[in-house]
């Protein structure tokens, strides 16, 4: 296999691998013992632009940071590679939540995408539970079927 597939696979193995990391760590520590840093999330007291929540950003994105600078020490290994695609999942992650959802910058507002108005129902869901043991929909990119139905049934009236 030449260098470049076995990068390409590599990056995007650790971008896929990333929204099981994700919606692991959403459920079990976000949702469980680092509850004190995502309780804000889900119920906003003030009109603050940045969250507690937010902290998650430095701690998910220095895995990423270290496999990048240890990759690129040793010659573009694969640490390197592995390091891109979980830079690349955690942009992702800042459009997609942040952005898009979230809407923290006030663009990319409106779609007909079903995924997109999937994706964005079913965060909504979740954000529905107020309570640190409650909730569904943990993932970001992986949502369940039921949401994409709803969204073509929205879409097609």
């Amino acid at each position: 296999m030449t260098p470049w597939i076995s990068n390409t696979l590599t990056v995007l193995a650790a971008f896929v691998g990333m929204e099981c990391v994700a919606w692991i760590a959403h459920k079990y520590l976000m949702h469980g013992f680092l509850w004190f840093l995502h309780h804000d999330h889900h119920q906003r007291d003030d009109g603050d632009f940045f969250e507690k929540n937010d902290y998650f950003f430095v701690i998910f994105a220095t895995p990423g940071i270290l496999g990048l600078l240890l990759g690129i020490n040793q010659g573009f290994n694969y640490l390197f590679w592995i390091g891109l695609g979980i830079t690349i999942y955690g942009f992702t992650y800042f459009l997609v939540h942040d952005i898009f959802i979230h809407q923290r910058f006030k663009i990319f507002r409106n779609t007909d995408s079903v995924y997109l108005k999937a994706i964005r129902r079913a965060h909504k869901m979740h954000h529905k539970h107020l309570g640190k043991h409650q909730g569904e929909c943990f993932g970001m990119l992986w949502v369940p079927l039921k949401y994409f139905r709803e969204a073509k049934n929205s879409t097609a009236k």
